[in-house]
């Protein structure tokens, strides 16, 4: 999918976005809830916070879930990616693959590593953004 010519919002507005994913991915698991859930949410605000740092730097993107795909298109825009960032890309599994019934569950331990990664670039996104604001 080819970058849109606008991106819609600010990247503050991104970030509030990305931060209310966190929580609800950081909220007590309803007993009937998977944990795939929660990490789907883990997810969504690492890849809302990497969005909001490409809007924060004028760099058009598409509207995908591949969290890889976003920091590469970081790196070749000369936006310097650390190692730690890019092992977010892990949780691109749990936009796309675990949504949907028939994969292997998803451990409470996975789901714990999903929300510290998600916090990570959070905490990474707000570091460019809000330093500069």
């Amino acid at each position: 999918m080819p970058p849109r010519e606008k991106i819609p919002g600010q990247p503050i507005e991104w970030l509030k976005r990305a931060k209310s994913n966190l929580a609800m991915a950081k909220i007590k698991k309803p007993e009937e809830s998977l944990w795939e859930e929660l990490c789907f949410n883990a997810q969504q605000a690492a890849e809302k916070a990497l969005k909001a740092v490409l809007l924060f730097h004028s760099v058009k993107f598409p509207y995908v879930h591949d969290l890889e795909v976003l920091i590469t298109i970081m790196e070749q825009n000369g936006i310097s990616v650390p190692e730690i960032i890019k092992r977010a890309t892990d949780l691109t599994e749990y936009a796309i693959e675990t949504r949907y019934p028939g994969i292997e569950p998803v451990s409470k331990e996975e789901y714990r590593q999903a929300v510290l990664l998600a916090e990570g670039v959070l905490s990474w996104a707000e570091s460019i953004i809000l330093s500069r604001t």
